[in-house]
């Protein structure tokens, strides 16, 4: 049997659920007709982890497209490496080449850290990750909100800055702007949303629920078939509003009960797809330390940046599932990364 091409996103979630039921790598292999190394691989590589990135040769630049670079770093602070070379028309430069290059004239500030898991946190999300090992993940619909601000999350904007400048200033205004609150679902390949929460709505059980009703059940939920509605696996997180005895109930009379509502394990953000779609939507909108005059003109540029996102990237997302539960079991309910 010769080896093929790279498994599929079906291949892959039919091995996670064949583990589930106690099949040996070899009878996998048979069952899916691949090459047993395929297989191997695949498990191994879901249980290790990304593997340390190996350090590569860099290509030479000139001292010229040096000299330029450090102009270019100097004349847009916070931006990315990609961008700052882009100026520069100085391409096929790979990203860990870009970075060795700028920190030898640059700096950039480091990610914030996740709050700690207790022991019953990680007890908790591996019996989450135990339960769903088997679960058709293309049919869970995930859902979150984001706040976007005028300015960005507080301390969040990084890029590079030439040693010696300082950090732009950033605009100031009193009372701090206010911000959007926004809704939206993943599933598959689809993006539901996103949807704006109206300005001044605090979100209790009873405007959560109101809310749903106004957007997601009417905009989207009614459209689908009643074999989509019987299948679909509604997820959210443990927020008050939505773990709320209300809004359980409410949810309940929507037909959104027992199995098809998933349950969810404290302080798990890591383990939600679709908290990598607003990075991807936040890194978009805020990128190169960009800011807002109006919470008109913020939620237009979100609205861009989803449009933006293509049905083979929120793919991506959505059949990582497999690989996060593996993880998380591999590291004893610990952080996963995202």
């Amino acid at each position: 049997m010769g080896q093929k091409k790279d498994l599929t996103g079906s291949e892959k979630s039919k091995i996670v659920r064949y583990l589930a039921e106690g099949c040996s790598s070899l009878k996998i292999a048979k069952l899916l007709k691949r090459d047993h190394r395929t297989i191997k691989r695949f498990i191994q590589n879901s249980q290790q982890g990304r593997k340390k990135r190996v350090e590569k040769p860099r290509r030479k630049i000139t001292a010229h497209e040096l000299r330029k670079v450090k102009r270019a770093a100097a004349k847009m602070p916070l931006a990315t490496s990609l961008a700052i070379f882009q100026s520069c028309n100085i391409t096929g430069v790979p990203k860990s080449t870009r970075c060795a290059i700028l920190r030898d004239m640059a700096k950039v500030r480091k990610a914030e850290r996740q709050p700690p898991l207790n022991k019953t946190h990680k007890l908790k999300r591996q019996d989450w990750a135990k339960k769903y090992l088997k679960n058709d993940f293309s049919k869970v619909l995930w859902t979150d909100e984001m706040r976007v601000s005028l300015d960005g999350p507080d301390g969040w904007a990084r890029g590079w800055i030439g040693k010696g400048q300082r950090a732009p200033v950033p605009l100031r205004r009193q009372q701090g702007g206010g911000g959007v609150l926004v809704w939206a679902g993943i599933i598959k390949d689809e993006l539901v949303g996103p949807f704006r929460v109206e300005d001044g709505v605090k979100l209790n059980s009873q405007s959560y629920c109101q809310f749903l009703e106004d957007t997601f059940f009417k905009q989207w939920y009614r459209k689908k078939s009643a074999s989509f509605k019987k299948n679909m696996i509604f997820m959210q997180d443990n927020a008050p509003s939505h773990a709320s005895k209300y809004s359980t109930a409410w949810l309940a009379r929507k037909g959104i009960k027992e199995e098809k509502l998933m349950t969810w394990p404290p302080c798990s953000p890591d383990l939600n797809p679709i908290e990598n779609l607003w990075s991807i939507i936040k890194c978009e909108i805020y990128k190169e330390g960009k800011q807002y005059t109006s919470l008109n003109s913020v939620w237009e540029a979100v609205v861009a940046a989803a449009r933006n996102v293509d049905g083979e990237q929120i793919k991506t997302l959505t059949e990582s599932m497999d690989g996060r539960l593996l993880s998380v079991l591999a590291k004893k309910g610990g952080y996963i990364g995202r």
